[in-house]
């Protein structure tokens, strides 16, 4: 067994596990590009997990589109109406936490703008990961890019 591992070539890259915030970063304002944010995200390893959270009012032809990508759409039920907060920002932690105790995962990349995810990014840190957030203008949280090793902002806009 051990003559065998050295004999399969490995490509040496980090395995990056990778989660979408999609009510706060896909929105017609912001014009979020999910083929370039995957290819930001690329340059820290192999995305092996991508997953775009969405909720419920989500459009079908948005969740077709984010699974024609090659995304795996995570739909979260919850909230009475469209001004209603739902559950996306629960399951979308939760998951990342799954990601941060995976000892296959030695990256853990989070895009969105929203505050709420610096607990989940400094715990992943605290676990040993390496982490990358990715957002955009406006509205980009200073906390959150504080708290990450790395921070991609898309769109070209530079943080201020």
């Amino acid at each position: 067994m051990f003559r065998l591992k050295k004999m399969v070539p490995t490509s040496g890259k980090k395995n990056v596990a990778l989660y979408v915030d999609g009510p706060n970063l896909l929105r017609k304002e912001l014009n979020t590009d999910l083929e370039q944010l995957r290819t930001r995200v690329r340059t820290y390893g192999r995305v092996v997990i991508a997953r775009v959270f969405l909720n419920q009012f989500t459009p079908q032809k948005m969740i077709e589109a984010v699974a024609n990508q090659g995304w795996e759409p995570v739909v979260v039920m919850g909230g009475a109406s469209r001004e209603e907060k739902s559950d996306v920002d629960a399951m979308m932690g939760a998951s990342v936490m799954e990601g941060i105790l995976d000892p296959k995962i030695h990256i853990i990349a989070v895009a969105t703008r929203d505050a709420d995810f610096t607990p989940v990014v400094l715990k992943a840190k605290a676990y040993g990961k390496e982490t990358v957030v990715v957002g955009t203008e406006p509205a980009f949280s200073i906390a959150l890019r504080n708290a990450a090793d790395h921070v991609e902002t898309l769109g070209g806009q530079e943080p201020p």
